[in-house]
């Protein structure tokens, strides 16, 4: 199978906002405790933070994380995680049906932030509480001094603001799971006289609006015009989610599931656009990713145990997805969809960082590894910052019964002025041919392959583990080769390729 992809140095989507590759943490299961927080683990610091874990996040450079919720954020009440520790209220979480011991709160998160080199993205509370709530959070979290919230925040430690700049107006508030489940109606009133008290705080706040908890809502796409057209002019971002699963264990319709994220992403970007001309606005929304990945393995497990509803335990294992190779090809196709589509999509946020449903695992008192995704995930956090070139792609393709025809080849490619570099982000589909690329260069001079990289398993169902935490990782590609004006490679069978190409 031949597939001919052509880059043109002066075809540009858009400049990459470094936020596309965030992350985000929760208050569930053990994302946080025996997650990032274990006080007794032989690594911790002297905030009780894992440092093992901490290194795995570094490797990744996670720009920002959202926190600390997700559902939960939806019954929080962020002044529980403040002050003395051992004063701190002991709070039942409706959304997991858990036992909260907010030993973990802004200033323990904050360190932490601070410790793995990222920004913290904040989400309020809508579900339960409003606007007052909303401004005396974001008064002790970014006034300096000199006011009863801003010197709380000064006699529990902290005397600089954080000046966070990034906000959620709540969460999922088109979700009937949701604790305070609004209509579009409703949820838009109460975004816009809340985002309008916090921007007379500060104007210059980057505030993101609730969009459709998934394209599956009977409620989408109505629910972002609705709220746009309350919140159109006091908002900077309307945020979407999509989770990914393969129940039904095929492969071929599983990894073509990136298209209806495609779709997803292009209709509410056409929303924006109808909502921005009818209020004949010269201000752009953006969308806000900030809930993505792979969730299903877990699921019937996780049902099980909430069904029961046993008592209300202290972080237990909830969504610890055991992520397998074929997960790596989808994540890869995810990230080149966001990619490609870059002038519309700014922050994305990987859900979730540290064991639910995510990158990095944990052993209470033990060992902390990668899990499969983490690695399309690195590739694209650390080399996909940059501009956004568009892709000509001649290749053949196969068809879903729901979804259509779908390219076997799945790429993006980024060009980074700063250092001199192009990536290209390559997944084939094929399950059982290879696909020979044919990669034209036009208006670049390359110079040298910095990087070629691959993961191939000859198992689409193994995973990495404690004991075997690196079954599937990245190994060195021989084959791809500069020549004339382009890039010539062999990307395997059902393969994830990573490709640096160096320019004079």
């Amino acid at each position: 199978m031949r597939a001919g992809i052509t880059v043109h140095k002066d075809y540009t989507i858009s400049e990459i906002d470094p936020r596309l590759y965030g992350s985000f943490i929760e208050h569930m299961g053990r994302a946080v405790y025996t997650g990032i927080y274990e006080p007794d683990h032989p690594t911790a610091d002297e905030n009780g933070m894992r440092d093992d874990v901490k290194a795995l996040v570094r490797e990744l450079d996670v720009p920002v994380v959202r926190y600390p919720g997700g559902n939960f954020v939806s019954a929080y009440n962020w002044e529980d995680g403040i002050g003395p520790k051992e004063e701190r209220p002991v709070r039942l979480d409706l959304a997991w049906h858990t036992s909260e011991s907010n030993q973990v709160g802004i200033h323990e998160f904050s360190k932490w932030c601070d410790d793995v080199g990222t920004e913290m993205m904040l989400a309020i509370n809508l579900g339960t509480r409003g606007i007052n709530e909303a401004r005396n959070f974001l008064e002790y979290v970014n006034h300096p001094g000199g006011s009863a919230w801003s010197d709380l925040r000064r006699e529990n430690g902290r005397e600089e603001p954080w000046n966070v700049k990034l906000w959620c107006l709540g969460n999922e508030m088109d979700g009937p799971w949701q604790t305070g489940h609004k209509t579009a109606e409703e949820y838009g009133r109460l975004a816009y006289e809340t985002a309008k008290a916090m921007r007379q705080f500060d104007k210059d706040l980057e505030l993101v609006v609730c969009g459709s908890s998934s394209s599956f809502m009977q409620t989408y796409p109505e629910w972002e015009a609705t709220v746009l057209d309350h919140t159109y002019d006091a908002v900077d971002y309307i945020s979407l989610h999509m989770y990914f699963e393969n129940h039904e264990k095929d492969t071929a319709g599983y990894l073509a599931k990136s298209k209806v994220l495609a779709n997803y992403i292009d209709t509410v970007a056409g929303v924006i656009a109808y909502v921005k001309s009818k209020k004949r606005s010269k201000k752009d929304v953006y969308i806000s990713f900030d809930e993505w990945n792979v969730w299903y393995h877990s699921k019937k497990r996780d049902e099980a145990t909430l069904a029961g509803k046993e008592g209300w335990p202290f972080a237990p294992p909830l969504l610890e997805d055991d992520y397998n190779f074929e997960d790596v090809l989808q994540v890869g196709c995810i990230l080149n969809t966001f990619i490609n589509r870059a002038d519309v999509v700014k922050i994305g946020c990987l859900a979730q960082l540290v064991n639910v449903i995510a990158p990095i695992m944990t052993e209470p008192g033990g060992a902390a590894w990668r899990q499969t995704i983490f690695y399309p995930y690195y590739f694209a956090s650390r080399y996909g910052r940059g501009t956004a070139l568009k892709l000509a792609l001649d290749c053949p393709g196969y068809t879903t019964e729901d979804i259509g025809e779908v390219p076997y080849v799945d790429a993006s490619a980024v060009h980074n002025a700063e250092d001199g570099t192009i990536s290209f982000f390559l997944v084939n589909r094929h399950q059982s041919e290879a696909a020979e690329i044919d990669l034209a260069l036009e208006g670049f001079d390359a110079d040298t392959i910095l990087d070629d990289k691959v993961i191939a398993h000859s198992d689409v169902d193994i995973t990495n583990t404690a004991s075997a935490p690196d079954a599937v990782k990245p190994e060195d590609a021989a084959d791809a080769a500069l020549g004339g004006k382009g890039l010539t490679a062999s990307i395997a069978p059902l393969s994830y390729r990573f490709v640096r190409i160096k320019l004079n």
